[in-house]
């Protein structure tokens, strides 16, 4: 789907959707209160947000995969894998994998670390610590109580904060911002604008920026754009500071399946417009594999202000498991 519109203003639809807003938070306050948390014996880091989708979950894991990774941790990433039709417990293979089989953010995180994919996360973390895990990086997972994380980082878009502030279906909430600061460790904002959406005074604020990583292999050159994404204006903003003329953009629902007749649509436009064909990378991974060759891939990294001071806390948080 994609998002709502009035998911950043308080129009007449998310008014009208305050009652099931209610209702949303009346029953999912009734199943948090039924789970029973887990605590393992190695460090778990849980990469989370308050909305429904776009923040830099994703992102920010594979940084965090990549420092664990450099430190000579055996470190496994963490999925429920949505979009794709497994349950799990089970480890991503890309060389087999596709994202309708296990999502399209898994086959990312596989290029860096070993990933397991488990709709029961509690479950999935057993199954990684018997496959040799010994830290486990969640991506999402924040509102799932059944697991104890010892590092709970929220990630908060700093440029769209919490949209209209409202809770599912009425706003993109998955929860109140001061039920989830209460249980977040720490607070990472990423593209932090002017004004900054509320932070809690009590717990540690990062804050990072995105790039485009190959930015320069696009400057000057003609491109047709497309995405799936919950905010597809983001990528095509980040386009916009590669220096690139952008002839033409096509947003897609978050987490489309593409088919070859979209394919086939899409080559046309771009070769109409003597255009390069650019995507991004968990797009890439949804495209139907014959038409790969024929598309760009805009890839990102991030970048913290303070750096050492954020591998500090990573460093703490695997050396809980020394002293366990």
């Amino acid at each position: 789907m994609k998002t709502p519109k009035w998911w950043s203003g308080r129009g007449f639809w998310s008014t009208a959707l305050i009652p099931v807003s209610i209702f949303y938070d009346m029953a999912n306050t009734l199943r948090q209160a039924q789970v029973r948390t887990t605590r393992f014996n190695i460090p778990i880091i849980c990469v989370g947000n308050l909305v429904a989708g776009g923040a830099g979950k994703t992102p920010t894991a594979l940084y965090i995969g990549r420092r664990l990774k450099d430190k000579g941790v055996n470190a496994f990433y963490l999925s429920r894998g949505y979009g794709g039709r497994t349950n799990g417990p089970m480890l991503v293979n890309p060389k087999k994998h596709k994202a309708t089989d296990v999502g399209d953010e898994p086959l990312l995180l596989a290029e860096t670390l070993p990933t397991v994919v488990a709709a029961d996360r509690a479950a999935g973390i057993q199954y990684a610590i018997i496959k040799g895990a010994k830290a486990i990086v969640m991506d999402d997972g924040f509102q799932n109580r059944a697991v104890y994380k010892n590092l709970a980082l929220l990630v908060v878009d700093g440029m769209r904060g919490f949209g209209n502030g409202r809770l599912i279906p009425a706003g993109p909430l998955r929860e109140r911002v001061k039920d989830g600061y209460k249980r977040a460790h720490a607070v990472l904002v990423l593209n932090r604008a002017s004004t900054l959406p509320p932070l809690p005074k009590d717990r540690p604020a990062f804050f990072a920026r995105t790039f485009a990583k190959n930015g320069n292999m696009f400057k000057g050159k003609k491109i047709f754009a497309f995405c799936g994404l919950a905010y597809p204006d983001k990528f095509f903003e980040m386009l916009g500071t590669t220096g690139t003329r952008l002839m033409g953009q096509e947003a897609f629902p978050d987490h489309y399946q593409y088919t070859p007749l979209d394919m086939r649509k899409l080559l046309l436009r771009s070769f109409t417009l003597d255009a390069v064909l650019v995507t991004t990378a968990k797009d890439f991974v949804r495209l139907p594999e014959r038409y790969r060759e024929s598309v760009a891939v805009l890839e990102m990294d991030m970048e913290f202000e303070s750096p050492s001071i954020f591998d500090s806390v990573l460093e703490y948080i695997v050396r809980l498991n020394e002293t366990t």
